[in-house]
């Protein structure tokens, strides 16, 4: 039995419903009349308010949207920004130039993982890796190891997988401080990337990860891997999906995931993709520490 609880598919605090997105405007009443047309107008246009909020609040339950909005970056956005002293390393790959995706894997790593580093050997593809702390990090040294030095992104996702906007502030730091120095010890280098659980996060999760040297990465692209075991099913997922400057979600922990990346990455080569880290993705441009980073 797998000890992280499920991944939720969407970032929810970055999406904020605003209140003329939940209900249209009624119509405006005929301009003539007395009293009671003004009135009546009146009425109309508090109903009409109420119903906006009490749809809106609907709206953020459903959702789990939090009532504070985070902005967020694109990959685009960042490069387009970046100045000619910007220290971003691209390598081979140019990805303004380039149909550049990015293929993440949470919360590993587990016991598919050395399949996983195999694929991605063989078709000479790299990949970013959040990593989870507790049961992970600290069970499987060696592959962690090993992610890092064949040239993959490794990356922060917390040491126990809670949602860090339930957290205070220094139980958020914590979690995030116990990954990057279990990582430090084991690759010699701290992560700069870090994805928040279920994509949650607000200002105070932006402050914590800004001091830590935390860029926040979320996705454009999920399967729902952890909803289902099979893996024609999670390729058609992520191809339905797949856009330039993408950012794919995954997760090599489940069992249907694994078997998929090979059919998913000779998939978007076809479609002309290049496979990319996120710092690349972003490059010449550098991840902003405490910054939102999202397609």
């Amino acid at each position: 039995m797998l000890s992280e609880p499920p991944i939720s598919g969407a970032p929810d605090t970055v999406v904020f419903a605003s209140p003329q997105d939940s209900a249209a405007p009624a119509p405006e009443a005929p301009a003539t009349g007395g009293r009671r047309s003004r009135s009546r107008r009146r009425l109309r246009a508090s109903g009409t308010a109420v119903a906006a909020a009490g749809a809106l609040s609907l709206a953020l339950v459903l959702s789990g949207c939090s009532s504070e909005q985070t902005d967020t970056t694109s990959p685009a956005s960042a490069r387009s920004k970046a100045g000619d002293d910007a220290k971003g390393e691209q390598g081979t790959v140019d990805c303004a130039k380039a149909k550049c995706i990015a293929l993440t894997f949470d919360a590993g790593p587990g016991k598919d993982t050395g399949q996983l580093l195999d694929t991605l050997k063989d078709k000479k593809v790299p990949a970013t890796f959040f990593l989870l702390g507790k049961n992970h990090v600290k069970k499987h040294p060696d592959l962690v190891r090993r992610i890092a030095a064949e040239g993959h992104e490794v990356a922060n996702h917390t040491w126990s997988h809670p949602r860090l906007t339930d957290l205070e502030p220094d139980e958020a730091r914590k979690e995030l401080a116990l990954t990057q120095d279990a990582i430090e010890e084991i690759t010699g280098r701290k992560p700069t990337l870090m994805r928040p659980p279920q994509g949650r996060t607000n200002k105070d999760v932006s402050k914590v990860s800004k001091e830590l040297g935390l860029s926040q990465v979320l996705w454009s692209v999920t399967a729902k891997d952890y909803s289902t075991t099979d893996s024609a099913l999670i390729k058609k997922r992520v191809l339905d999906q797949a856009d330039r400057d993408g950012i794919i979600l995954l997760h090599d922990i489940y069992d249907g995931t694994v078997p998929a990346v090979p059919g998913i990455i000779d998939a978007l080569h076809k479609r002309g993709f290049t496979f990319v880290t996120v710092p690349q993705l972003m490059a010449p441009a550098v991840p902003e520490p405490g910054e939102v980073y999202r397609p």
